[in-house]
Formats: C-alpha cells, sequence, structure tokens
C-alpha cells in the first residue's frame, strides 16, 4: 500500500477514525450497496400528455425509458436507472456520458441516488476518474456513494485508491456497511495488504458484522490469498451460515497449496454432507486436488457428479479434467476431450502444453519423453495458427520441452530468422520489460546468424553499458562466432585480445573450425594448440583436432593428440541417431545393418554418393577411434557411413515425396557427413534437418544454415 495512505489501529480500545464524534454503541447502517434494480423501477414516475405525473401502471423498460427522455417530457430522476443499468450491460461510457450529460440539463444530476447510480456505471465502465470527479462534485455521499467507489476501484484493479477513499471515509465519521467492509476486504485481498485486512476485521469483529456471511467469506479470501490459510480456515470456522462461495474459497485456497490436498477433498466432502450444492467453480478447484493428488479414481467419480449437476460443458471443468488426464498419463482421453471443445481459451492450450511438458519429465525413458514433445510443439503449432496468441505462460512451457528435446526447431535466432528476432527483442524493451543475460544472449545469437556486425556490438555496449550487465561466456562466444562465420577471423582474434576473455574450450573448438573452413591453416593450427593447453575433456573435441592434423597430414600432432587423449581417459566416441515416422522412433548406429531394409538404405546411400560426386562431392578422411589405436599412419577414408546418413536415408524411404526429414545425432556432424547430406537435399528435392549436439542443420538445395560453419569434426 502506497506510504500516503493512514493506518488504522483497532487495539486495546483504540477505534478508527470514524467514531470520532459519533455515538460509541451505535451500531453501523446495514444499507446496501448495489441499486436492487426491481426496487428502483417502482420509485418512477411516468408522464401523462399533458405533461403531470402519475403513478406507473408496470416498470419501464430500457425503450421506454429512452423515448420518454428523447421527447423531453417531465420525469422522475430514477427514470434514468434503467438506463444506466444498461450502460454497464453494454459496457457503453458514451452512453453513459450521454446519459450524464442529460441529467445536468434537467438538473436531475443533484439526486444523490442517481449520482450514486452514474458513480457506479462509470466504475464498471472503467472510468474511475470520471467517476471520482462526480462523486467529489455531489454535494451529498451516503454509504452506497462511498461503497460503490471503494469496490470500483477493486474492480478496476486499483486497491490502494481503494483504501485511500475508506480511510477518508471513516476520518468524516461515516460508518461502513457490510458491503462496504466486504469490498475493503477484497481490496486488501487485490493489494495483499493483510495488515490492513486484519484492522478492518477488527473493526467488523467490534461491530458483530464478523458473522455476515459475506463478510466471513472476504475474510476466507484475504487471509488464502496471503498465505495464512490456518487464518482463514479461523474465518470459516466462525461463519455460522456458509454458503456455496464460503465452501468454495476454501476448497480452491486447499488446491493452490500442496500440504492442504487433503484438507481441501475433506471439505468438499463435508460440503455435500451439509447439502450445499458445488458450482462449476468449486468442481474445478476440486479437479485441480484431484490433480495434485494424481488420484485419477476419485478424479472419474467429480467428472461423473459434473455430468450429474450439468456443469461438465463448463470450460473450467472441462480444463481441469483434460489436465488431470495428462497428469496420470492418459494422452488419448485428454485429447479426445480437447478435441471435443467447441469453446476453448489460451487455458485450455496451456493445459495441454504443460501437461505434455510435466509428462516429459517424468517420462519412463528417452523415447517416451520424446514423444511427448513432439505433441507438445504440434499443440504449440495449432496454437499459433489459430485465433488465439500464446501467452508468457506458454512460452515458458514450451521453452521448457525445447531445452528438454535440445530446441528442435522452434527459438527465432538459430533457425533462419534472425530478424524477427532482433525485431521481438526491439518490442520487447518498448514494452518497457528488462532484458536480462540470456535475452541478450539470444540477441547475440541473432545477430551472429545474420552477420550483423554493427548491431551486435551496438547490443553488446547496451548491455554491459545501459543494463549493467556482465557478459559472460555465451555473450562473447556470439560475437567471436559472428566474426569466424563472416571469415573475419582477424577481427575475431582482435577482440578476444581486446576484451582480455579467457576462452573455453568450447569456443576454441569453434574457432579451429572456422579457421579450418576458411582455409587460414596458420590460425587454425595456432587455436588448436590454446586448445590442447587446456587439457580438454570432451571426446569431440580431440576427435576435432585429429581429423585436422590426419587431413594436413601432420602425423607428430597426430600422435600427440593421441597421446593426450589416452592421458586423460576420454573414452570411445559413440555415435548415435535416431529418427521418428509416424510416431514410432529408429536408432542407427555407424555402420548399423540391424534394420529390416537395410540393404535398401546402403544401396540408396551408394546411389546417392554416386550422383553427388558427379557434381562435386568429395570424401573427406577422418579419424576412426577405436580401443586399439596406434601413432601409425591411419587408413585412408573415414567409416563407410556415419549414423546420421543412415537415419537420413531411411527418412527418403519410408516418408512421402516432399516431406522434411528430421534427425537427431548425439554428437557433432562430421565434415563428410555434412558435406554428403548437403547434395542429398539437392538430389533428392527435400529439406533435411539434422539437429546435432551443438547446433540445428537445415539442408536444402545443396546449402545448410550454418553456412558450413557447424561441421566440427
Amino acid at each position: 500500500m502506497a506510504s500516503s495512505t493512514p493506518s488504522l489501529a483497532v487495539s486495546g480500545g483504540t477505534v478508527f477514525p470514524a467514531a470520532v464524534g459519533a455515538e460509541p454503541r451505535r451500531s453501523p447502517p446495514v444499507s446496501v450497496a448495489v441499486v436492487d434494480k426491481n426496487a428502483s423501477y417502482g420509485k418512477n414516475m411516468q408522464a401523462t400528455e399533458n405533461g403531470g405525473l402519475e403513478a406507473p401502471l408496470r416498470p419501464l423498460d430500457v425503450r421506454e425509458a429512452m423515448d420518454m427522455l428523447t421527447e423531453g417530457k417531465t420525469v422522475q430522476s430514477a427514470m434514468y436507472v434503467p438506463l444506466l443499468h444498461r450502460s454497464i450491460e453494454t459496457g457503453s461510457l458514451s452512453s453513459a456520458r450521454a446519459l450524464h450529460g442529460h441529467m445536468v440539463k434537467t438538473g436531475t444530476n443533484a439526486d444523490m441516488f442517481v449520482a450514486t447510480s452514474l458513480v457506479n456505471v462509470y466504475m464498471r465502465c472503467r472510468a474511475s476518474e470520471d467517476a471520482h470527479r462526480l462523486f467529489d462534485e455531489m454535494p451529498e455521499k451516503n454509504v452506497v456513494t462511498w461503497t460503490a467507489v471503494i469496490t470500483g476501484y477493486t474492480l478496476n484493479s486499483q486497491p490502494v485508491l481503494a483504501l485511500e477513499v475508506f480511510v477518508e471515509m471513516l476520518e468524516l465519521g461515516k460508518y461502513p456497511s457490510h458491503y462496504t467492509l466486504g469490498a475493503m476486504l477484497n481490496a486488501c485481498s487485490t493489494s495483499y495488504n493483510t495488515d490492513l485486512g486484519m484492522q478492518v476485521h477488527g473493526y467488523a469483529i467490534k461491530y458483530g458484522a464478523d458473522s455476515v456471511t459475506s463478510i466471513g467469506n472476504s475474510l476466507c479470501r484475504l487471509y488464502a490469498r496471503s498465505g495464512s490459510l490456518e487464518s482463514a480456515l479461523r474465518a470459516f470456522w466462525s461463519i455460522p451460515e456458509k454458503n456455496v462461495i464460503t465452501w468454495t474459497t476454501m476448497i480452491s485456497a486447499s488446491a493452490e497449496d500442496e500440504n492442504y490436498v487433503e484438507l481441501g477433498l475433506s471439505l468438499f466432502l463435508s460440503m455435500l454432507m451439509e447439502g450445499v450444492m458445488p458450482n462449476e467453480f468449486t468442481l474445478t478447484s476440486v479437479m485441480s486436488l484431484c490433480g495434485t493428488r494424481l488420484d485419477l479414481n476419485l478424479g472419474k467419480q467429480v467428472q461423473a457428479f459434473c455430468f450429474k449437476i450439468g456443469c461438465e460443458t463448463n470450460l473450467p471443468v472441462k480444463n481441469s479434467t483434460m489436465y488431470l488426464y495428462l497428469r496420470k498419463n492418459e494422452t488419448e482421453e485428454a485429447m479426445r476431450l480437447f478435441e471435443q471443445m467447441e469453446d476453448v481459451s489460451i487455458i485450455t492450450w496451456n493445459a495441454m502444453i504443460s501437461g505434455y511438458a510435466q509428462i516429459m519429465d517424468s517420462a519412463k525413458d528417452d523415447l517416451h519423453a520424446r514423444s511427448r514433445g513432439f505433441q507438445a510443439l504440434t499443440i504449440f503449432r495449432d496454437l499459433k495458427r489459430s485465433a488465439m496468441k500464446p501467452d508468457l505462460f506458454t512460452f515458458s512451457s514450451i521453452l521448457s520441452v525445447c531445452s528438454t528435446m535440445m530446441a528442435l526447431e522452434q527459438g527465432y535466432s538459430q533457425h533462419g530468422q534472425p530478424q524477427e528476432a532482433i525485431k521481438l527483442f526491439e518490442d520487447m524493451k518498448l514494452a518497457g520489460v528488462r532484458p536480462n543475460e540470456i535475452t541478450f544472449v539470444s540477441v547475440l545469437s541473432a545477430c551472429s546468424y545474420a552477420g550483423l556486425v554493427e548491431e551486435a556490438e551496438r547490443y553488446f555496449d547496451m548491455m554491459k553499458n545501459e543494463y549493467r550487465i556482465e557478459p559472460v561466456v555465451d555473450h562473447y562466444g556470439c560475437i567471436i562466432d559472428m566474426f569466424v562465420r563472416l571469415g573475419r577471423l582477424e577481427d575475431a582474434f582482435s577482440f578476444i585480445k581486446r576484451t582480455g576473455f579467457e576462452l573455453n574450450e568450447a569456443i576454441w573448438s569453434s574457432l579451429v573450425a572456422g579457421c579450418r573452413s576458411h582455409g587460414n591453416m596458420e590460425l587454425a593450427f595456432y587455436a588448436a594448440d590454446k586448445l590442447l593447453e587446456l587439457k580438454p575433456k570432451g571426446i569431440e573435441t580431440y576427435v576435432l583436432l585429429l581429423n585436422m592434423y590426419i587431413s594436413t597430414e601432420r602425423w607428430q600432432d597426430v600422435s600427440r593428440v593421441r597421446k593426450l587423449m589416452k592421458q586423460e581417459d576420454v573414452g570411445i566416441l559413440r555415435d548415435r541417431s535416431w529418427i521418428t515416422i509416424k510416431d514410432k522412433v529408429y536408432f542407427f548406429r555407424a555402420n548399423d545393418r540391424t534394420h529390416p531394409r537395410a540393404a535398401e538404405l546402403y544401396q540408396l546411400l551408394e546411389n546417392l554418393l554416386d550422383k553427388a560426386k558427379a557434381i562435386g562431392y568429395e570424401p573427406y578422411q577422418n579419424a576412426e577411434l577405436s580401443d586399439c589405436e596406434d601413432d601409425e599412419k591411419p587408413a585412408a577414408g573415414s567409416l563407410k557411413h556415419h549414423s546420421e546418413r543412415l537415419a537420413v536415408a531411411l527418412g527418403l524411404l519410408q516418408t512421402p515425396p516432399g516431406a522434411t526429414v528430421r534427425v537427431t545425432k548425439n554428437i557433432s556432424m562430421c565434415r563428410d557427413c555434412h558435406s554428403s547430406i548437403k547434395l542429398f537435399s539437392l538430389l533428392a528435392n527435400r529439406e533435411i534437418i539434422v539437429r546435432d549436439s551443438k547446433r540445428l542443420h537445415k539442408f536444402k538445395d545443396g546449402r545448410c544454415s550454418c553456412g558450413d560453419f557447424g561441421a566440427l569434426l
């Protein structure tokens, strides 16, 4: 709460400022805070043809009231009430202002009853400034007027202003009604001002209002939102007449805390035994409790109860039911419910995506995890194609999925859409969202892929100077990666020297591969020496160096690397790839012949390689690692077929013509496979996507999205 709002104290007989000058034993009025529509109509007077007034024979509808106003007939002030109610129903601020103007013209704006109704309309139409201006101009105000303003500010997410109005009301010696106290407690709950809420609670106890059901409900809500469920329970048990809102408030509070799951279910049972009929909000919370408890049997009973009382079509109920099925890994039933929904909300989409994300985390093996991840990504794709837009919760869930699946092809910066990534970053800044160090990694990565040197340097400086974020290895890596991609190797090394940054194994490996790719072997050997000084731990790093030294016939260096490999005991490089076709995953090792169609796969690869050679393909000589390596010159040629080539071949054989082939590999691609698969994409007229341990490669029309920079081995 803002520091300008006065505090209230109720202790040791101290009374609120409102009690100053008032009769100490006087009970607060119990006037209602909202106008009773039917009662107000009874006050209307209809005008006769000669301008006189007579009592109405029946209530006026909106059209009749408007006709009388437009015809300029003499009317009672209450004639405006149906029209004001209509403004609330339609949310029409313009019609409310037009009525206000008409009231001023006829002088009925001085009527406290109508002016209070207009204050309420302005608040409901989210014109709180207009409402307060009218409120300040009113010569006379009653408790209904004050309550309308307090309630309005709370509804408009301005609880601090509601609290200030309440304090002003008390200081003027006005007595709040039960409705006022309820509105105040809601404002305290919305602003998480538990301290002031407790003082209002004390005021309610002092005047015996705490036993009123609506006040008790508000107290339960206040304490539950503040995390004090025990205080909420005390308020709950002190309510003599509990209604469905009372029970639902406590059941919902229990559903939000895993430690109170059993309490929530016990309260639901007690509610039924008390003969209180639950509503859709109650059942939504109970279904959430079943989900937290992972109790599918109880969930099905609740679902049957929903059918019994006719709320099974309620969207929140369906969302909770669907989410429970997902939590229990009943994906077919969850998908059936999802597909049957005619109306869905973003909460529905989020429930499906986050449900599959949680299944991934608890999957019994990687195959099941990846399968669920693909389903989550498919749902996300369908969401983007729908009329709805993802929200922050959607992106949080889908990023979790992508992280688990090595981000197959969802972040902008790494997948051919760097300009979109940069635009998104600028939009985020305009929206007032402060970027963090991870955000800058993404935007610098986008600049690297797009070759935007000036932009990258500007964002790098912005991160340090404007946002005071100290660069870490990933930020430096993006800048170095960008220079190497562009072939500006001297600039890359100049940047390293200028910043004084100590490079790690990953960045030196990248420099080796980049310098080798651009044909600057002098710098490649320099980077390799620096890399070996670190005594790298990753076996891929040693394979990268071995391949470079073998291809340049530097046998002493080959011997040096192999000796270091034995000293560091880095083990053997295990080459594995997999491809998913029609929800079935196929695994391959290098030179794998276990697949039933192995003969066809090898024949297809031989045909493709022959055609590739005719248009310029030249095999690279790579190192073969085994348990019996020696320092002798290795045999020429690489393994016949690495695992990703076999997986790609199966994709070409078993997917429809024109379909994208998607393969995942556990280590980096070698230069030979990278070079050959580029040409396979041209020869087969297919897009081929290979996600290795370092990056994603999109092969199309004989080119790769990595610009030939991503093949490290």
